[in-house]
């Protein structure tokens, strides 16, 4: 859906500043006058007061006023089309990916990157949507499982390597991001079958409702109350990923031809932690709702709330260019039409297909999908996208294992590609935590009723509604989402 249109007054840009919001970035420059400084409208620093402020449409005008470029948000490299802070990060990203156990605590990460602790938790939360100590698990967590996969090192020597002082806070924090035991990740390279752990306040109903919703899908089918089986291609071999959840765990099996290998196992575990949202941050979202009434409102009837996201990044892709401006109804039911179209059977006896890969999809003629009742429009955006992803130019796994900000601006660029099919591909498929899709219909409708307005907001009313759960607005909208269905 296109921006919503609006008067460029002063009290509109401020409300721009005050959501911090990138899509205004070089439409206007916000002049401070106490501190004398010009400001990107995204700047991530403490927003002035309404009377302190000056709109200057052009860099040259701020500076004729005699400000000075701020130092967090960088407008001068904006305006000469560098970005610093994504060159920082990525760079930062890089060294830490390379070797975890340097970097002790976040100090030594800021320092490493020449920067503050305060710019160091700006720019992580900006470009990755975490915290800088959570970045810096998750990379430690990363390496650890190659090393667990691969290696014949002992466990405490594993947590050591990775930068870990001491076993018990590897192994607590191992399970939390993996939800298995170290050694139980080892046995992986050696099995057809694994369990998760759980979170006690761990919501399967979310999970199964998500994958199982086309009750004739030919890629996943849920199975009774408990189980959902999923057709997936592992080490390039197609397998079934067959699921039965409990309170306290997951019982994942394996089903393929031949016995699974190591890096298939891996796989197989990286797609349901994937599946079941493991890593959403909903401790931390709801530990706000003590100091946030709006968000203790909203969590309370569905504490423990994760975001499920599509088992490849891809799917994301597919589905979000798919349900553009049709309802899940139609969406659900092209869906279906492209797997049983382009996916390959996984078996003879499964009756299950692949979803198809973006190669499957380039090969497509526009005329095999318009036949199958995708417009004209949604055929040529889905199968351009799609060879550019079987080409290489448009790398999805990058994207989402880099800045947030940076793969918003490739898809962005992309034709048919508008904020609500990327914050949606950026939410579900990328995993990043401060998404929100703004134009979503549900969403609004969500927002109408949580705020008792007679009518529903407006795209640009979205957004300032949603502005004030940064930086959890993907879990919010998951929030609002459920809420809608726990009503119906």
């Amino acid at each position: 859906m296109a921006r919503a249109q609006a008067a460029m007054t002063d009290a509109f840009m401020y409300q721009r500043i005050l959501a911090k919001d990138r899509g205004y970035d070089g439409r206007f420059l916000t002049g401070v006058l106490t501190t004398g400084i010009y400001c990107l409208p995204s700047c991530p620093a403490r927003k002035p007061k309404a009377e302190n402020v000056r709109f200057f449409r052009r860099e040259d005008e701020a500076i004729a006023e005699g400000l000075r470029p701020c130092r967090r948000c960088r407008p001068e490299l904006f305006y000469r089309g560098e970005d610093w802070d994504r060159s920082l990060y990525l760079g930062l990203l890089q060294r830490l990916r390379d070797d975890p156990a340097r970097f002790t605590d976040i100090a030594d990460l800021a320092k490493a990157g020449g920067i503050s602790s305060t710019k160091l938790n700006d720019l992580v939360r900006a470009e990755a949507h975490l915290t800088p100590a959570a970045l810096l698990h998750r990379e430690r967590i990363r390496l650890a499982c190659e090393l667990l996969l691969w290696g014949k090192e002992r466990v405490i020597d594993i947590a050591h390597a990775v930068g870990y002082d001491g076993e018990a806070t590897f192994h607590r924090q191992f399970l939390a991001a993996t939800g298995m035991t170290p050694g139980a990740y080892r046995d992986l390279r050696r099995r057809d079958r694994f369990q998760l752990q759980l979170p006690a306040d761990f919501r399967a109903d979310e999970a199964l409702a998500y994958h199982g919703r086309d009750k004739e899908g030919p890629a996943e089918r849920r199975i009774g109350d408990h189980r959902l089986v999923k057709a997936l291609l592992l080490d390039g071999k197609a397998a079934l990923l067959d699921l039965t959840f409990a309170p306290a765990g997951i019982d994942c099996r394996v089903v393929a031809d031949k016995s699974p290998s190591p890096t298939a196992m891996a796989e197989a575990h990286r797609i349901l932690v994937r599946m079941i949202g493991l890593g959403s941050d909903a401790g931390g979202f709801e530990a706000r709702a003590r100091r946030d009434a709006a968000i203790r409102r909203l969590t309370a009837t569905q504490p423990g709330l994760r975001i499920p996201l599509t088992p490849t990044v891809f799917e994301a892709l597919a589905w979000a260019i798919i349900g553009q401006q049709i309802n899940l109804a139609f969406a659900t039911s092209l869906r279906r039409d492209l797997i049983e179209l382009a996916g390959r059977p996984v078996s003879a006896t499964s009756g299950m297909r692949l979803h198809p890969d973006a190669a499957a999809v380039a090969a497509l003629d526009p005329g095999d999908l318009t036949s199958r009742r995708f417009s004209r429009s949604k055929a040529a955006y889905l199968i351009d996208a799609a060879k550019l992803v079987a080409g290489g130019e448009l790398d999805l796994p990058a994207l989402a294992d880099g800045s947030a900000r940076h793969a918003e601006t490739q898809l962005l660029a992309l034709r048919g590609l508008g904020p609500w099919t990327v914050n949606y591909i950026m939410l579900r498929g990328f995993g990043f935590a401060d998404a929100v899709p703004v134009g979503d219909s549900a969403l609004a409708t969500a927002l109408q009723r949580f705020h008792q307005r007679e009518i529903r907001p407006d795209a640009r009313e979205t957004a300032e509604l949603m502005a004030g759960f940064s930086p959890h607005r993907s879990l919010a909208t998951c929030h609002f989402w459920a809420s809608l269905h726990m009503a119906a």
